[in-house]
């Protein structure tokens, strides 16, 4: 077992901030060293920024009402593959897709293979 410390420092708008961060790993000094810490560690924080800053900006996931039951997994279910047929169609931008279909929804059914031109 280890303990590792993160330290970031960013500058936005002249400003410098600097963040710390903590994390306790199950795994072994013998089969992780630091660098191999920080990349688990990036991994982890390149899927929270791929996929869920995606969906909470994106598609405002958490300002959804739904709360009971098995409700919130169905909208989001909805969203995962619709972020994923958006990547797999090379879209980079997918805030500004979604936007695009939802002012030219002609183009979001030709996208699904719904209509043709």
């Amino acid at each position: 077992m280890q303990a590792c410390r993160l330290e970031r420092t960013t500058r936005c708008k002249g400003r410098t901030t600097v963040k710390i961060q903590y994390v306790i790993s199950s795994l072994p000094r013998k089969r992780a060293d630091a660098a191999s810490l920080l990349g688990h560690w990036r991994g982890h924080w390149s899927i929270e920024n791929r996929l869920h800053w995606v969906r909470d900006i994106s598609f405002g996931e958490d300002k959804c009402q739904v709360k009971k039951g098995h409700g919130p997994q169905n909208p989001a279910a909805f969203r995962n593959a619709a972020t994923s047929l958006l990547r797999l169609a090379g879209c980079k931008e997918i805030a500004v897709a979604r936007r695009d279909f939802c002012y030219r929804p002609r183009k979001l059914f030709q996208f699904l293979g719904i209509m043709k031109l």
